[in-house]
């Protein structure tokens, strides 16, 4: 896979990768939180136009500017976003155990991360190992005739279908973050984080 995606996606590949301190690594915590059932590119410019709002406003506050900024679900994500503040010193520790590890620990405890969302902040800060499940890629998946369409997407499905994008990226000769964003180039024509 050569040509200008190629680039884009070593590009965006790179910038998961570098180091970050502890208040990228919330502000990221914080994109992710807000990305659930909510569109990213918006959340790319909520999280833009918070900054370090994330950490230091009240959840009043913080949902009001939620709410002024267009997120579908300000108070609920505000709560989380607040909620997760007690998290903040731990995630330097926590992104580094293995993937399986760090996404079970965020899943268990941060009020609003599930699967799809621990996995996304951990693909974002540097994981290549964990995929990121959400309709998209399962209707990518479903349209190629690679899975049967899911009734529901909880734990058991989203490993079942990890192993199967598992299996794409290996025969594909990519990382599970890679292929990540060439499918969701495929589906939306944006490589987005």
């Amino acid at each position: 896979m050569d040509g200008p995606i190629r680039s884009q996606v070593e590009k965006r590949i790179k910038e998961f990768r570098r180091t970050r301190n502890a208040d990228e690594l919330f502000s990221e915590l914080c994109f992710c939180l807000m990305t659930a059932n909510f569109n990213a590119e918006r959340a790319i410019k909520i999280q833009g136009a918070i900054g370090d709002g994330f950490a230091t406003l009240s959840e009043k506050q913080l949902a009001k500017r939620l709410k002024q900024l267009g997120h579908r679900y300000p108070n609920a994500r505000a709560r989380y976003i607040v909620e997760a503040r007690k998290h903040k010193k731990e995630l330097a520790i926590i992104v580094k155990k293995k993937g399986c590890d760090a996404r079970e620990w965020l899943v268990k405890n941060v009020k609003g991360l599930g699967y799809k969302e621990a996995s996304h902040f951990l693909r974002n800060v540097g994981y290549c190992d964990l995929a990121i499940i959400d309709f998209h890629i399962v209707d990518v998946l479903v349209k190629n005739r690679l899975i049967k369409e899911p009734k529901k997407l909880g734990k058991k499905e989203y490993i079942e279908i990890e192993l199967v994008l598992e299996k794409i990226a290996k025969e594909s000769d990519l990382t599970l973050d890679e292929l990540d964003l060439y499918l969701w180039y495929m589906e939306t024509g944006k490589v987005l984080k």
